[in-house]
């Protein structure tokens, strides 16, 4: 959710908010909670109404807009390492890790914002730090599968599952940015980010894509979603065995999420953002 590239008026760097209005004016403008895709449903939900308290300690500190979208980073590594510890403590610790990893997420953008600082590094780290997140959480979930410690080889199924499911979702994720490579090479103009720019042009497959809405299992794989799959695992877990409910969910997880990729990439090769 991170908008390093949008300025705003004229502000010296080191001003700072009269008020969390003032704050909350400038950086969360109506352009950035009506995006269609970079905004979470958490950060609609309740995150923005938090971030600009958070984002109001962050602009008293040096930090720059690079540096908080660091610590969006370092937040969801731990996400994914907090999934190895066995059992519900690991994965209630995810939950909220995973949380608080999306309301820095907030942040980063709002703290561009209020000091008009536009960083190509600042799109890309958050890049790193979504892309990353989201491999690791499903490779952690595949260790929990396994369970401790690993019986060779038997267990290698379940890490090898994790790391299959991870990189299903990377592809998934590379999708998206690959449109918009595939549309600056070809010299076209930059998407804007509506809901109508991905609508399907072919009547069968535009139907398909509202039918997916009723069963969204294609939203799984954020770490938002990942984490909190994992902890009604974990709970699951509780009544059955901790690595029994593991295994059940990536075996689901990674048939699924290849249907998601071969219909995320019928989707956009049916829809206008790929045509000239």
């Amino acid at each position: 959710m991170t908008a390093h590239s949008q300025a705003g008026p004229a502000r010296p760097p080191q001003a700072r908010p009269r008020s969390i209005a003032e704050l909350r004016d400038v950086t969360q403008p109506p352009e950035v909670r009506q995006r269609a895709n970079a905004e979470h449903w958490t950060a609609s939900l309740y995150l923005r109404d938090l971030s600009p308290y958070l984002t109001w300690l962050l602009l008293k500190t040096s930090i720059s807009a690079n540096g908080v979208t660091g610590l969006m980073i370092l937040v969801g590594w731990s996400t994914a390492f907090a999934l190895l510890i066995p059992g519900i403590g690991g994965a209630a610790l995810a939950l909220v890790l995973g949380q608080l990893q999306m309301l820095v997420d907030c942040c980063d953008g709002e703290v561009a914002r209020w000091r008009n600082t536009r960083s190509p590094a600042g799109v890309f780290l958050d890049k790193v730090g979504h892309y990353s997140t989201e491999a690791l959480i499903p490779i952690a979930l595949g260790i929990r599968a396994a369970g401790y410690p690993f019986d060779v080889p038997v267990d290698f199924v379940w890490t090898t599952i994790g790391f299959a499911l991870a990189l299903v979702i990377v592809l998934n994720k590379a999708l998206n940015d690959m449109v918009h490579v595939a549309r600056a090479g070809a010299g076209l103009e930059k998407l804007a980010d509506r809901k109508s720019e991905a609508e399907p042009s072919g009547r069968i497959i535009a139907r398909l894509r509202r039918a997916a809405r009723f069963v969204p299992f294609h939203r799984l794989y954020h770490s938002v979603e990942l984490t909190i799959i994992a902890f009604a695992t974990a709970l699951v877990g509780l009544v059955i065995g901790g690595p029994e409910a593991d295994r059940i969910l990536v075996c689901v997880l990674l048939p699924l999420s290849l249907l998601a990729l071969i219909g995320h990439f019928v989707a956009i090769m049916a829809s206008k953002r790929v045509r000239g």
